[in-house]
């Protein structure tokens, strides 16, 4: 009993270490970059020939996409925070440690734009990634945590497969010897 509670503590503190850094992050990145833009009252700012720092005001979903009306903005909030709430769930039953990273980068990055969609009624964008005339589309670091949670989840189930295949074949030369 007591080694299932140690258990769940440690993948609770480490999902929730990786839900918070993911979360302040975001949320400092993209104080700092809103309050530079204000305060020196600029819309682009260069980097390097690859990356400007731009700020765009995203009421849609990611990268931009389904820029929306009001009622439909606030349908898209409420499903976000109705997803948060499946991802945790998803944490709780999770039994991989890079599906639990991965689960737990998604909530935190989600948790960041959902309280951008409160607290300024959009999320601000501001990664700007392009060569030549081609841009990637804008996006923030909650998007960044987002994507490599996703990342982490499918490749710890192409694992997944790939050890069940081993032991398909394992188990058939046993049976066949």
């Amino acid at each position: 009993m007591s080694g299932k509670i140690v258990q769940f503590n440690q993948k609770f503190f480490l999902s929730l270490s990786i839900l918070l850094i993911c979360f302040f992050i975001d949320r400092i990145s993209k104080i700092y970059v809103v309050n530079l833009f204000i305060k020196n009252n600029v819309n682009d700012l260069y980097i390097n020939k690859y990356i400007n720092i731009t700020l765009l005001w995203n009421k849609g979903i990611a990268f931009g996409l389904l820029q929306s009306e009001t009622l439909v903005y606030q349908l898209i909030t409420f499903i976000i925070f109705l997803i948060i709430i499946f991802i945790l769930y998803l944490i709780y039953k999770s039994e991989k440690i890079i599906e639990l990273i991965g689960f737990s980068a998604i909530a935190g990055g989600a948790m960041g734009n959902l309280t951008d969609r409160f607290y300024y009624n959009a999320v601000p964008d501001f990664i700007d990634i392009h060569y030549n005339s081609f841009h990637w589309f804008t996006f923030n670091v909650s998007d960044i945590c987002i994507s490599v949670g996703i990342f982490l989840i499918l490749f710890s189930d192409v694992i997944s497969l790939k050890n069940k295949n081993e032991e398909i074949i394992n188990d058939d030369k046993k049976e066949n010897n």
